[in-house]
């Protein structure tokens, strides 16, 4: 099946509502972010990147971070995984950006091999921390 990928604009309002509901389901929580690709296979929407660019990451150069690759049941093993992260590889490369940065959950045997296949390493310098709740409240007033 061919797998086509591009940056999501307002005229693919439709298809973002039929991904980001479904992956909302996936995950049980509502995941929006500022830049969407879509990935469409036989004229349907197949999957989902959401990324944001910071600027700079620690060695000076931009990065991408893959806050969520999301591709639908039905559209899975059939390419559009590797289509989307081919098409951010490609902007990140063509755009001066140096790396790819992400995070999956340890329950996700799947996407972890997906990620392993690409080449993707463990980075073991990082710890992921989270502030939300109270915590997030406290920081706020400090």
């Amino acid at each position: 099946m061919a797998v086509d990928v591009r940056w999501a604009t307002t005229e693919d309002a439709a298809a973002l509502a039929t991904i980001l509901c479904e992956m909302a389901a996936h995950y049980r929580q509502a995941q929006l972010d500022p830049h969407f690709a879509l990935a469409f296979a036989g004229g349907e929407v197949a999957g989902l990147a959401s990324v944001a660019i910071a600027h700079p990451g620690i060695d000076l150069e931009r990065l991408m971070f893959l806050k969520d690759l999301f591709v639908r049941e039905g559209a899975r093993n059939q390419g559009a995984g590797r289509a989307l992260i081919a098409f951010l590889a490609g902007h990140c490369l063509s755009h001066g950006i140096g790396r790819i940065d992400l995070t999956t959950e340890d329950w996700n045997d799947g996407a972890r091999r997906f990620y392993t296949q690409l080449g993707a390493e463990r980075h073991g310098q990082k710890i992921f921390l989270r502030l939300s709740g109270e915590a997030l409240k406290t920081a706020a007033k400090s």
